[in-house]
């Protein structure tokens, strides 16, 4: 149960506020978190608060993707809550997606590219909004971790607590495998098979977020270590099959770009010229799909495998515009 500690309790009020978290919010994002507390707060100024530092979780700053844990404090500035919803922030149109596994304790979908998985940050809403809204009996639904907007593929779904937890654990302890399927430009070498470079990630002037290699002794950077196997060659382009063994933000596209071979269609690191002549042979996304995950069981301990096969655009587009040389 959610106690609010300090400040008014009226919905239209403006003061600080501080807000336990209880026992059925511990795990949740902290920008999910809010926008559950401050209904008819519109997503933006949600994270514009977040940014500015004034959301504090036991007094200490903190960012929109920290999770708060049962007992935490979080401190929530003046915001005025409007009894309607604003303009922008409409309901979430319900909608399903397609599933690849569901039981009692979680579901996993095939995410379409293009769709985010959750609102924020200039979207109004993403998967698990509309998944929400689709099932609106469900006692919990909860992201267990992300995917990029523009990547398409496996994304999980908890529907309980425990599971998201002990979901979240694996993921955190590198305990999951996570395989991507991923088009680059150029002949990757075979032996190529292990990048182990930190990431760093920053705010463009304009502030959009980017990823950046950095040395190993940059105190900004994070490591990252990413596996690649090459799954097929092609004229001029090389399918690989990659396996991150930690979840940096674009780990992927950061890492195989500052190798020379960036992901076809990305349109933040890759080739800008190549990417516009391969929009007219019908490729008009990133090639990056998250194909394979392996996971154990939140409560059976059984090892899954979910696979989710190429979307047919990605699929048409290597079969039949750019020649394959050896098979799959």
């Amino acid at each position: 149960m959610k106690r609010i500690i300090g400040g008014a309790a009226s919905p239209a009020s403006a003061q600080v506020k501080w807000l336990e978290v209880g026992e059925e919010s511990a795990g949740q994002r902290l920008d999910n978190f809010l926008m559950r507390e401050l209904k008819g707060v519109p997503k933006t100024h949600v994270y514009r608060i977040i940014r500015s530092g004034e959301v504090r979780i036991n007094k200490g700053r903190a960012a929109a993707d920290n999770r708060v844990a049962e007992g935490d404090v979080v401190r929530v500035p003046p915001v005025r809550v409007s009894a309607e919803p604003a303009g922008g922030d409409r309901p979430a149109p319900a909608r399903e997606f397609p599933l690849l596994f569901e039981d009692e304790h979680l579901l996993a979908i095939d995410k379409p590219a293009g769709t985010a998985v959750h609102g924020g940050s200039g979207v109004s809403f993403g998967v698990i909004e509309q998944l929400r809204q689709a099932r609106p009996s469900a006692r919990l639904l909860e992201l267990v971790h992300r995917l990029d907007r523009e990547t398409s593929g496996i994304l999980l779904v908890a529907k309980k607590r425990s599971a998201l937890v002990k979901l979240q654990d694996q993921f955190r302890d590198r305990e999951t495998g996570k395989t991507y399927l991923a088009l680059v430009a150029g002949d990757w070498p075979e032996r190529k098979k292990v990048i182990d470079l930190p990431l760093h990630k920053y705010l463009q002037a304009d502030g959009e977020r980017r990823v950046k290699v950095v040395t190993k002794d940059d105190p900004n950077g994070m490591r990252a270590i990413t596996l690649v196997k090459v799954a097929r060659k092609l004229e001029g382009f090389t399918l690989l099959e990659v396996t991150i063994k930690t979840g940096r933000t674009h780990q992927i596209r950061v890492h195989l770009a500052a190798q020379g071979h960036a992901i076809v269609g990305d349109d933040k690191y890759g080739d800008f010229e190549l990417n516009r002549s391969l929009q007219k042979k019908g490729l008009r996304r990133m090639f990056l799909h998250a194909w394979r995950l392996q996971f154990a069981h939140p409560a059976s301990g059984e090892r899954i495998e979910l696979l989710a096969p190429l979307p047919p655009d990605l699929a048409k587009f290597a079969a039949h515009e750019i020649h394959p040389t050896a098979p799959l």
